[in-house]
């Protein structure tokens, strides 16, 4: 059993545990997530099961959307409204001001990684510092918020949908957004709709139902690992050659003499599928394909990043 299938997170768990019950529910020991969610979080958490866990790594990097209320008026020490209420006041700001705040946060902008967060500095997780009593800061990064849009204005609240890249923490963008707006923010509620080419609507619950029901859902939802990398080209080769590549064999020009290849850049990550559309190899190549004529018959094309083995 290989693939990728959508778990909708619920409230309450961590990414962590909801994999665990992955696992348990599809008696699988291999399977990991594709980037965290916080507890609080619910929504689309992808899980790579059996080989498709060396897919993880190129799945982590796609953009991520959400739907968030923001709450105005309040700081806290996990700039979410889980953690303790350090200031309090009324949020005297208008509807003009707050789409503005939002506008000016799309493009690339630098974060702090929040207290409470995962990043490591000097070997511990900033909320292990942080539960000792014990403030680090971890140096600011450029994150991508690619759009956003208002959905709606309820004072205090503000909910609006956020597109952005790996790595951008949803709460210390409220919290920054609060402070632009001079009144404070927290994050109140955060539900991941994509990631990626996944979507919710194909999100399969894990709680609420039987085991056996579930176990079902997750085993219908089992994304074959060739249709989880939709973005990524691929490139058929015969059985010799799968064998070949499966016995650890770097692709030379000679290798690919005859096949049907897509327009590749050095560079560029391609999949090499079986007939059966099995995948076999994930690649980078290390020549543009327009270069592939020139080169000698032994002369490397691609250099292997992972190998499936068939089940």
């Amino acid at each position: 059993m290989n693939g990728v299938v959508i778990v909708d997170k619920p409230a309450g768990i961590t990414s962590h545990d909801a994999v665990a019950r992955v696992r348990r529910l599809l008696g699988r020991r291999r399977a990991g997530h594709t980037g965290t969610l916080d507890p609080m979080a619910t929504g689309v958490l992808p899980v790579c099961v059996g080989e498709a866990t060396k897919l993880a790594s190129f799945l982590a990097g796609d953009d991520k959307v959400y739907e968030v209320t923001m709450r105005l008026g309040v700081r806290t020490d996990t700039q979410d409204m889980t953690g303790r209420v350090l200031a309090e006041q009324e949020p005297r700001v208008s509807g003009e001001e707050i789409r503005a705040a939002l506008a000016s946060f799309v493009g690339t902008i630098a974060q702090v990684p929040p207290q409470y967060s995962a990043v490591k500095v000097r070997g511990r997780a900033l909320y292990q510092w942080a539960r000792r009593g014990v403030r680090m800061e971890a140096p600011e990064r450029l994150v991508e918020i690619r759009d956003i849009r208002l959905r709606s204005i309820e004072m205090p609240r503000v909910r609006f949908d956020v597109t952005c890249s790996k790595g951008t923490y949803v709460r210390t963008l409220c919290a920054d957004m609060g402070e632009r707006l001079g009144c404070g923010a927290a994050l109140e509620r955060l539900r991941r709709t994509a990631s990626g080419i996944f979507r919710q609507e194909d999100a399969v619950a894990i709680e609420g139902d039987s085991d056996a029901a579930i176990r079902q859902r997750l085993e219908q939802g089992l994304i074959p690992p060739v249709r989880a990398l939709a973005g990524i080209r691929d490139i058929a080769v015969p059985p010799r050659f799968e064998e070949r590549l499966m016995k650890g064999r770097q692709p030379g020009a000679e290798d690919l003499a005859g096949l049907q290849i897509p327009s590749l850049a050095a560079g560029d990550v391609v999949m090499f599928t079986s007939g059966s559309g099995r995948l076999v190899a994930l690649a980078r190549m290390t020549v543009s394909t327009a270069e592939i004529p020139m080169l000698g018959a032994r002369d490397r094309v691609a250099r292997i990043l992972r190998v499936f083995i068939d089940p």
